[in-house]
């Protein structure tokens, strides 16, 4: 499975459980979640799958939440992984 499948999957999961959530504002929580548990890579990678496939294979509720999800900004020219 590819890394953007996983990330769909795993949006798509999170999605599923707001769906069984009565009440709640399902896209404010999945982009509370995505905001607060998705390293910035994979909401780049995340947005990345909204830009360049139309979100394709992503629940509704998953892109309806996009506009609440905080885009990370382009990795800085020379770093690397520990941050140096």
């Amino acid at each position: 499975m590819s890394n953007e499948a996983k990330l769909v999957r795993m949006a798509n999961q999170i999605a599923t459980f707001f769906h069984s959530q009565p009440g709640e504002d399902g896209p404010k929580g999945v982009a509370t979640h995505i905001n607060k548990f998705w390293e910035p890579r994979m909401r780049r990678q995340f947005f990345a799958i909204v830009e360049n496939h139309r979100g394709e294979g992503l629940d509704q509720m998953v892109l309806d939440a996009v506009p609440l999800i905080r885009r990370p900004p382009p990795p800085s020219v020379g770093s690397n992984a520990s941050g140096g």
